[in-house]
């Protein structure tokens, strides 16, 4: 049985629809953004979509079902309500043998959801409810829950740990590092083992115009820094090392949603496998490919 990771973030469930480049204008939304809507807009936004799947989401649980997807052993904790998108998160997540310890009950604030529209041209706009998600907080998880697991990976949240547990954090998306870089540089230096992100993300947390300025500056925290470049591949930096992995082209792209979750699945299964960096690269590479094919996050 592999070693267990614990993924704590946002649990969210995906509504997926496809839409064209006029729906997106009459309803002023930019493509590619993600926006945050309260409970009446989405369920506004609801009436008028044709939906075509349903599924738990949030980008760490989408990372842990990459993982189960691969024969691992993930466990993912988020908040959830007893309401009917509770129950499709928790039922979704069980039957990809993704482990969910949260016990769910009646809140205040229904269950996150987010509408993702994907357009023509695979790019995708969501729309966000976070709903009870976002009141999880550190009295929610119990200290014994944590001590069995050999990684927690997180999305933004930092808990206290025992010195075994590794702690693993993706730096989610451009704006959140803008906002928070201070906190993710003092996270990545004193509390953080691995760390996550896209090129971009990488360039705005280290300050930098280039990614070999932010390698440069990257080499001297003596941490796991994973960077995905999209068609560029990915690298790892780790002890003043560089290792290189090229991307794998693909015939048509059909949906970017979790690209980079999945790469983290493949990364993250290799690594609690105890295989070399350029093997987990490779893995997390083959799962994005396959993921950019099918619309939404899953491959189960």
């Amino acid at each position: 049985m592999s070693k267990k990771i614990l993924g704590i973030g946002n649990a969210i469930v995906d509504v997926f629809a496809r839409v064209d480049d006029n729906f997106l204008s009459k309803n002023n939304l930019t493509k590619g953004s993600m926006k945050l809507v309260e409970k009446k807009e989405f369920e506004d936004l609801k009436k008028i979509i044709k939906i075509e799947k349903i599924e738990a989401g949030g980008s760490v649980a989408n990372t842990m079902a990459g993982i189960a997807y691969l024969k691992g052993n993930p466990s993912f904790f988020g908040k959830i309500n007893s309401d009917k998108f509770g129950k499709i998160y928790k039922k979704s997540l069980k039957k990809i043998n993704v482990n969910f310890p949260y016990t769910e009950r009646k809140e205040n604030l229904a269950t996150a959801a987010s509408i993702i529209l994907i357009t023509p041209d695979s790019e995708r706009t969501m729309c966000t409810y976070l709903g009870i998600s976002a009141q999880l907080s550190r009295d929610d998880i119990n200290d014994k829950l944590i001590q069995d697991y050999e990684i927690i990976f997180l999305e933004g949240y930092l808990w206290d740990k025992e010195k075994k547990i590794q702690i693993a954090m993706s730096l989610s998306d451009i704006f959140c590092v803008t906002r928070h870089r201070d906190d993710f540089l003092m996270l990545l230096k004193n509390d953080l083992n691995i760390l996550i992100g896209n090129e971009n993300e990488i360039n705005e947390l280290m300050k930098k115009n280039s990614l070999q300025e932010s390698i440069k500056e990257l080499k001297k925290i003596n941490k796991l820094i994973i960077i995905t470049r999209s068609e560029n591949g990915s690298m790892a930096i780790f002890n003043n090392e560089i290792t290189n992995c090229k991307s794998i082209k693909v015939k048509k792209v059909l949906d970017l949603t979790g690209a980079g979750d999945l790469f983290a699945s493949g990364f993250f299964k290799e690594y609690l496998d105890k295989s070399n960096i350029k093997k987990c690269l490779e893995t997390g590479t083959e799962l994005a490919a396959k993921i950019i094919q099918k619309i939404g996050a899953r491959l189960n």
